[in-house]
């Protein structure tokens, strides 16, 4: 039996390509037990569960920019998570520790190679964070979904596997009938999925009920507006959501289902969110957060800009330009066949099975290409 343990979450963005690993390592291999490790109270301790795997949570939370009594606590949270990390690991025996990004992935991963035992990175963004830099030096192999890392992490080390996404964006072909009916869309019309990432993003809902008008008069384009678990029940019953051109959700379960009759993606830029564009082979309008450390949404949505694979907006453009850019796309159909073209050439849809691969011969298992 051999013993994996898989770290990291806090977001969707972490926690389903760690599923997708998680699924495609057991599609190996059946005789391997897969343990998650997330940070207490975060959606993982909740998600991973859902998808059939056991997960341990630590004590651990970030440290915030700004000045916050909250990060007083977290020297104290940190050496809690570094020694529940450490009997974890003494507990589980693990033949190998993987990090996908998070707060837990820090602990598990640094106990993990002080105890001799081999971890593999899985680098999501196209600027790696401070963290990842310093534990690239102990990983056994990091992989990576974009070209250039060897600016930030030993070239020797470096796999070019792109990002797991959910198994189901790679199979959205005969779905769009389906997304119609599940949504109540109409299939005549051109329809928006805006999405600001699991927990939502407060620019993208600011943008839509500010333009109101413009999204009643063009009643044409359809929207499917997922508003984030953040904010649920806050736009429920508000006037955009009332109209019959607009679905309301805080979270999209189906999100495939979204994928595959949406005819332009409005979304942040996380890294999850740019694979799932590419391997949906979906045109899309990206507005990067500005709250992310070191500017990595940019720097992921300019990956896509620079091979006319997507078009960029700026945080502080986006609450009233928009709409406005949204309906002058979506009703130019040689720019979204253009853009849809250029983001399917840059999908690498078998990360999570090249990744397993990975994991498999790290730990002494070769597997065939078959």
């Amino acid at each position: 039996m051999n013993k994996v343990i898989i770290s990291g979450g806090g977001t969707g963005g972490h926690i389903y390509p760690a599923i997708a690993i998680a699924d495609a390592l057991v599609a190996l291999n059946k005789n391997v037990e897969i343990l998650f490790v997330g940070a207490e109270g975060k959606m993982e301790m909740d998600k991973v569960p859902q998808a059939g795997y056991k997960i341990e949570g630590l004590p651990i939370a970030g440290f915030q920019r700004r000045l916050t009594s909250k990060n007083l606590m977290f020297p104290i949270k940190l050496l809690r998570s570094m020694r529940k990390a450490r009997s974890i690991v003494k507990e589980f025996k693990p033949d190998i520790a993987i990090g996908v990004g998070g707060y837990a992935s820090g602990p598990i991963l640094r106990v993990a190679s002080r105890m001799g035992i081999k971890t593999l990175l899985q680098e999501q963004n196209s600027y790696p964070g401070i963290t990842n830099r310093i534990l690239s030096k102990s990983a056994s192999s990091i992989c990576v979904a974009y070209e250039g890392m060897d600016k930030f992490f030993p070239a020797q080390k470096i796999r070019f596997t792109g990002n797991p996404v959910r198994q189901d964006i790679n199979y959205l072909g005969g779905k769009r009938d389906e997304g119609y009916k599940f949504f109540g869309l109409d299939p005549n019309k051109k329809t928006v999925l805006v999405m600001g990432g699991s927990l939502g993003a407060k620019t993208l809902n600011d943008a839509l009920t500010n333009a109101f008008d413009l999204i009643s008069a063009n009643s044409d384009i359809q929207w499917i507006w997922q508003s984030g678990s953040f904010y649920k029940g806050l736009y429920d019953h508000s006037p955009l959501a009332m109209l019959p051109n607009v679905v309301n959700m805080s979270f999209i379960e189906r999100v495939d289902l979204a994928y595959a009759c949406a005819d332009l993606v409005i979304g942040r830029a996380g890294a999850l969110t740019v694979s799932e564009i590419c391997v949906a082979g979906k045109p899309s309008i990206l507005i990067p957060s500005p709250n992310v450390t070191e500017d990595k949404q940019k720097k992921n949505a300019m990956s896509l800009v620079r091979r006319n694979a997507a078009l960029m907006l700026s945080d502080m453009d986006a609450p009233k330009q928009l709409v406005i850019k949204t309906i002058a796309c979506v009703q130019n159909k040689e720019e979204l066949d253009s853009l849809a073209a250029n983001a399917l050439s840059l999908a690498k849809p078998n990360a999570a099975n090249e990744i397993a691969r990975e994991i498999m011969e790290l730990i002494g298992h070769n597997i065939s290409n078959n």
